[in-house]
């Protein structure tokens, strides 16, 4: 499949570009920022990160964006492509001080038309909890960092939990807080309560429940990024020591794992369906990790640097119905009056389901995956965005996905007889993900079932039974003691799973010869800082760079924004809050 990669001047940036299901436009009046449009200059500053969400509105205008910039947190109405943004009228803005945020995200299990959950980490390790709408909530964990010292690198709310939220930091650690319980005035102490190959996971050990519930420890170096499966019951998470670990989150076992094939990894996304995992990293590669095979099934070369976001794009994907998708790409001529091609328009029609949803009538069906009836998928889509300003969309294609297993590709993680570990085969549909994900028999909370360990020595795998005596669980463990049990644990994984070159060529580090070798659909470059996030939506799709700059591409035929509206005045908003 051959591929033409940008190679012009610095300034040469893209503002539009072709796939086959038509022209991807940049929309330059949705462009999100600072208010007075001036990029922001701060080398070693956080990324920015942009996260989503919508409040009940009859008229339709419920979308709010938040992003941050530098010391600044902003929150705006979002309005697509179809309007202007106004960023003379932010929904909230926060400048802080001797501190910075570097990541957020909204509660989408309480949202209301008169208010929203926003959890918001920083750099010195803290994480506050504000409502942007009404203002009145405020509330702040690990505020005398006793739980953590380091940058808070990734939070979630536990998908479908009104008051449970996941912290990672650069310490490694990972954290599960309640939104309700104190932190306490000294620093925790900790018991055991599960350990497996490269992780211990322990309590609180309090007479009274307090924060953190959990103290998860993964590998060694930051934990960079982590994200739950459709179906809330797995999560993967992604270490600078180069590790794509893969656990069950109800039972904390450990069912997948993957290794660079050098740096850290970055980033990591699951498919709508739950079926593939995609990370990115240093090795400036992104690889696709089967969740039922349990086995890398594909690596895709085309960025130039380390990578930072991965996202499945849920609006285009190719069903059994279909053919597969278009190996190549073509450069976009200028358009006039913001039109789109013959070519495009004839690919952007199509017919309309039940719910609305268009339904182009090329076999790149552009519909959400989320409330749909259950589709065998033979092609997915999904975006990479890295340091190197570039933007590169893949298709993993049917001949991927089934391309037989080789000798050197079974996994090192055996399923036990006994254990019965369950795939994501009925977990297909997103909005009906908690019914159709696994069923409660095949549930590990069995304490007798033990661990699964993983022998390295060689590239067939064995399985141990972990001996978990009960005085295991009396143990008592320090905040002092915290870097020692790091220290401890990477020292007994050390020979297993710290060397690279060991791996290479097992399941776990498969060689570039054992599995097949993506090239991106199209790979452009669309700014001049590194970019730092990717989200799909339904007519669009948002990109932020390091400069401040968020943006919004229009998918074929939804670029409908006037192009003589006038632009925004660059007045600095009033009403801004300084934390």
């Amino acid at each position: 499949m051959a591929v033409q990669c940008d190679g012009g001047g610095k300034d040469e940036l893209k503002t539009q570009f072709m796939t086959r299901e038509g022209v991807y436009k940049l929309m330059t009046l949705s462009e999100y920022s600072r208010p007075n449009r001036v990029g922001f200059n701060a080398q070693a500053n956080t990324p920015v990160k942009v996260s989503f969400v919508t409040v009940p509105d009859p008229s339709g205008n419920g979308d709010r964006i938040c992003f941050n910039v530098g010391r600044e947190l902003y929150v705006y109405m979002y309005k697509g492509v179809k309007k202007a943004a106004d960023l003379t009228k932010p929904v909230d803005k926060r400048v802080y001080k001797g501190t910075y945020p570097t990541c957020h995200d909204f509660n989408q299990c309480t949202v209301t038309n008169e208010g929203v959950s926003l959890l918001v980490g920083f750099s010195a390790g803290q994480i506050q909890l504000i409502d942007p709408i009404k203002k009145e909530l405020s509330k702040l964990y690990n505020e005398e960092r006793l739980i953590d010292k380091t940058k808070v690198t990734c939070l979630k709310w536990v998908p479908g939990s009104q008051n449970q939220f996941l912290v990672s930091h650069s310490s490694g650690q990972m954290y599960v807080y309640k939104e309700d319980l104190p932190c306490g005035n000294t620093p925790p102490h900790y018991q055991l309560f599960k350990q497996g190959e490269g992780f211990a996971v322990y309590t609180c050990k309090t007479k009274s429940t307090r924060n953190p519930l959990y103290r998860w420890v993964i590998g060694y170096g930051a934990l960079n990024e982590f994200s739950f499966s459709p179906c809330s019951k797995y999560l993967a998470t992604v270490s600078q020591d180069g590790f794509l670990r893969i656990f069950n989150y109800d039972t904390m076992d450990l069912v997948g794992i993957v290794r660079s094939f050098f740096g850290g990894l970055l980033c990591v996304c699951w498919s709508p369906d739950g079926k593939y995992v995609v990370t990115g990293g240093e090795d400036d590669l992104v690889t696709v990790w089967s969740f039922q095979e349990k086995r890398v099934v594909a690596r895709g070369h085309g960025h130039k640097s380390w990578v930072s976001v991965v996202a499945f794009d849920a609006f285009t994907y190719t069903d059994s119905d279909g053919l597969d998708l278009c190996d190549s790409e073509e450069e976009v001529s200028p358009l006039p009056n913001d039109d789109a091609s013959e070519s495009s328009k004839t690919i952007a029609s199509g017919s309309k389901t039940d719910s609305g949803t268009l339904v182009p009538n090329s076999v790149c069906a552009r519909n959400s995956l989320s409330g749909s009836r259950s589709l065998n998928i033979t092609s997915y889509r999904f975006g990479s965005v890295g340091q190197d300003t570039q933007l590169c969309l893949w298709d993993l294609t049917e001949d991927v996905l089934k391309q037989p297993i080789g000798r050197t590709r079974t996994s090192m993680l055996l399923n036990s007889p006994s254990t019965h570990l369950p795939t994501l085969s009925k977990c297909n549909s997103v909005g009906n993900a908690q019914a159709n994900c696994c069923p409660k028999e095949a549930s590990l909370m069995d304490g007798n079932l033990g661990l699964a360990s993983l022998s390295i020595g060689s590239k067939s795998a064995t399985l141990e039974k972990e001996k978990k005596p009960d005085k295991e669980h009396k143990r008592n463990f320090s905040l002092a003691s915290r870097n020692a049990d790091k220290n401890s644990l990477n020292k007994s994984n050390q020979n297993k799973l710290d060397d690279p070159v060991k791996l290479i060529g097992t399941s776990i580090c498969p060689r570039r010869d054992e599995v097949s070798m993506l090239e991106p659909l199209i790979c452009k470059k669309i700014a001049h800082e590194r970019l730092t996030a990717l989200v799909f939506r339904e007519d669009c799709f948002v990109i932020a760079c390091q400069e401040g700059f968020v943006c919004t591409w229009a998918r074929p035929g939804k670029g409908i924004l006037a192009q003589h509206v006038g632009s925004p005045s660059s007045s600095n908003p009033s009403g801004g809050t300084v934390v």
